[in-house]
């Protein structure tokens, strides 16, 4: 492990400075390019920077996650006005939904948003996530559900979406994608990769056109809580993953 990343991901204070979010928020965001989960320049992660000021970090509007680093992540307020100098502009209209998370739920200081085909295929089925994996099964009654009003062009959809999401930290927007929150980016990220896993299993099983054998929610259930105790599996996983960021193209470091 290289210097870097042994300072970024082992022995950290309870509030991680900006420097080290900036570097963990542009390592996701070549994740999740790595994983296949961009839309082009669209989509966003977003995560909430130290002090009182309630400001966040954002892509900068027109850059493909591949170009994200460090230094060109911009700084907005809960608003999505840029607060210090940029050369690149935000996607306010997609700052929406990420703002209304981060307003109504203090715990939620990362926010992320994909429109994935299986995130999307399942978003798109009545029933919903079901029982198929072990992934789906982990999610069992943490999954929440969010109808679709047409794109998020104003603040009209946020009282609804926040009601919906409650105090879960997985959402399926229907007819739309798949969102996730969490205290940290690790954590964020970790409930996204299961829910997107979750779902392209689902998927897949759906295409074969043979009898499916869900789990019981009784199973599911124990299953999910067992899953649910504290391990530090998702600090492990984000962490083995910015190594193979810094391994495949350290620019993002910058």
């Amino acid at each position: 492990m290289s210097a870097q990343v042994q300072s970024l991901h082992s022995n950290r204070p309870g509030v991680e400075t900006e420097l080290q979010l900036r570097r963990d928020l542009a390592a996701a965001y070549r994740i999740f390019g790595y994983f296949g989960w961009a839309m082009t320049i669209f989509g966003h992660i977003t995560v909430r920077v130290p002090g009182p000021e309630r400001h966040f970090l954002i892509n900068p509007f027109g850059l493909r996650y591949d170009e994200i680093t460090a230094s060109n992540l911009v700084k907005i307020d809960l608003d999505g006005n840029i607060v210090e100098p940029s050369n690149y502009p935000v996607n306010r209209a997609g700052f929406i939904i990420h703002s209304a998370v981060h307003a109504a739920r203090e715990d939620a200081h990362c926010v992320m948003h994909t429109h994935t085909i299986p995130g999307m295929a399942i978003a798109a089925t009545r029933d919903g996530l079901g029982l198929l994996d072990f992934a789906g099964a982990s999610l069992y009654e943490k999954v929440a559900y969010h109808d679709f009003l047409g794109v998020h062009a104003d603040d009209s959809d946020r009282v609804p979406l926040v009601r919906d999401l409650g105090d879960k930290n997985a959402m399926i927007l229907r007819n739309h994608g798949l969102l996730t929150c969490g205290s940290t980016i690790a954590q964020a990220f970790q409930t996204l990769h299961t829910l997107e896993t979750a779902c392209r299993v689902q998927m897949t099983a759906y295409s074969m056109n043979v009898p499916l054998q869900p789990t019981t929610p009784e199973v599911a259930r124990v299953h999910s809580a067992h899953l649910s105790e504290p391990r530090g599996g998702p600090e492990k996983v984000f962490a083995a993953l910015y190594r193979l960021m810094e391994k495949r193209d350290p620019s993002f470091l910058e």
